[in-house]
């Protein structure tokens, strides 16, 4: 099956010189989740700008549904809904109006129904006939969803969709995230919160100075990318490795009550078992031991700081 949304050598280089996207190729799938992770001007924004057709790219190929982005702008656009960051100006319009009026612009028949559910969904129903200057900040995030939703898109995009609110709406955003997967929506957000993509995503990308330096399924990059700390506490603390413990680069605390050892969990042997026979042979004894499995974000800095 082709991939509803490619993304073909993609380049945006801006007037002052600045390239924001650098050969940019990328296949999302019918009905993924594919989060999209990089810091701070890493691109994610002008990515998804360029895809929306808010940006002109300067070089590349955009295929939405089949649709040439670029020259089929229009029907691409029409499989689109995007949730930006922020709330266009537009302070004096009419809640429902204006997400009923997101629906007319696609030229699409009024469905008032629809309009209701989703208003509804997003908790805006009694807010319907309330301006926008009268919502909170939170509730103008759900507006933005709601008017992303109101054309029934096939892809969406969510840009840092919970950025600065509050944790109900967060949860009512992953819940609305997943209502929209089990019909069939494919969803590409951007975040900076690390555990909306351990939750929600099926893959991840991560993106930086412009580059996509990695596409991999969440569950084999944590596996592949994972590491796992054993962490063991000492019966009695000791002041210094013995001799035979330093090949296990083992890590002591500073009041000596504990020692941790990173192992890789894709290797063959994780050398466990030679530590603990090494540990007993040194007399160092251990009454308890826990081991955890390094998260998303771990890996995400990691990735990072290796593309600096």
């Amino acid at each position: 099956m082709p991939p509803i949304l490619s993304v073909e050598n993609l380049e945006k280089t801006y007037d002052g010189g600045f390239q924001a996207l650098k050969s940019v190729s990328l296949e999302i799938q019918k009905g993924e989740v594919f989060a999209l992770l990089g810091p701070n001007g890493a691109g994610k924004t002008t990515l998804i700008s360029t895809i929306c057709g808010l940006v002109r790219p300067t070089s590349g190929a955009i295929t939405v549904g089949g649709h040439d982005a670029l020259k089929d702008f229009r029907s691409a656009r029409r499989m689109i809904g995007l949730v930006p960051q922020e709330m266009p100006t537009a302070p004096f319009e009419i809640v429902g109006d204006t997400v009923a009026f997101s629906r007319g612009l696609f030229g699409l028949k009024p469905k008032p129904d629809l309009i209701e559910k989703i208003l509804k969904d997003l908790t805006l129903w009694e807010k319907r006939k309330n301006p926008i200057m009268a919502l909170s900040g939170g509730m103008k995030r759900r507006l933005l969803v709601a008017k992303a939703l109101a054309h029934e898109p096939e892809v969406l995009f969510l840009d840092e969709p919970t950025a600065g609110v509050d944790v109900e709406l967060r949860h009512d955003m992953w819940r609305i995230v997943g209502e929209l997967k089990d019909k069939g929506v494919t969803i590409i957000l951007t975040t900076h919160y690390i555990e909306e993509a351990e939750e929600m995503a099926d893959r991840v990308g991560v993106i930086n100075k412009g580059e996509i330096i990695l596409v991999e399924d969440k569950k084999e990059l944590m596996q592949k990318l994972g590491r796992k700390v054993l962490t063991l506490s000492l019966n009695a603390a000791i002041q210094t490795l013995p001799p035979t413990l330093e090949k296990y680069d083992l890590t002591l605390s500073e009041d000596g009550g504990s020692l941790t050892y990173t192992y890789d969990t894709q290797r063959e042997r994780t050398g466990i078992t030679a530590l603990l026979t090494d540990l007993s042979d040194a007399g160092v004894h251990f009454h308890d031991l826990q081991t955890d499995q390094s998260s998303l974000e771990d890996i995400f800095v990691d990735l990072v700081k290796n593309g600096e």
